[in-house]
């Protein structure tokens, strides 16, 4: 069994999916009158979550939980990219379908209620300090160590800047 490197372990970050939607919950197409008609072989392109997407969902949805399904479809969503105001006018369950295979291939089999557990896990909670303490992004928390995260939390605590 041989190590990754790190350019093998994060090779998968920049990795996107086509995934076909089912039959049922594909849209008729652009100016059909029929209802009845559908689009063949419908397909959206997504990419997994990052870890810093999580700490910024975490954020965005601090103050309501039932947007954190929404901003995950938007985030993962390549072709087509839409808009928050887009998702939300998705039928929900082409949105529960979308957010099934964002959760598969971002390695998370994650519910609402899993999500709200991961941020109130400490580390979560940590960065989210950091971020408003300090003005840090997403990214600078998710590349510290984790001795490093606990001397600016000290720091933080003290008032103290870095």
């Amino acid at each position: 069994m041989s190590v990754l490197t790190a350019d093998e372990l994060l090779a998968g970050a920049d990795a996107v999916h086509r995934v076909r939607l089912p039959a049922h919950l594909r849209p008729a197409p652009a100016g059909e009158d029929d209802k009845t008609a559908q689009i063949e072989d419908a397909e959206v392109v997504i990419r997994p979550l990052l870890l810093a997407d999580v700490v910024r969902l975490q954020r965005s949805t601090a103050q309501n939980e039932q947007l954190a399904s929404v901003l995950m479809v938007q985030q993962a969503l390549v072709e087509p990219a839409l808009t928050v105001e887009q998702v939300h006018r998705l039928p929900a369950g082409l949105v529960e379908f979308i957010l099934a295979e964002v959760n598969r291939i971002s390695g998370l089999s994650m519910t609402a209620d899993d999500l709200q557990a991961l941020v109130h896990e400490p580390l979560a909670k940590a960065c989210l300090v950091l971020a408003r303490e300090f003005g840090w992004t997403p990214d600078t928390c998710a590349n510290l160590t984790v001795g490093q995260l606990m001397l600016y939390l000290e720091m933080a605590g003290r008032g103290e800047r870095p």
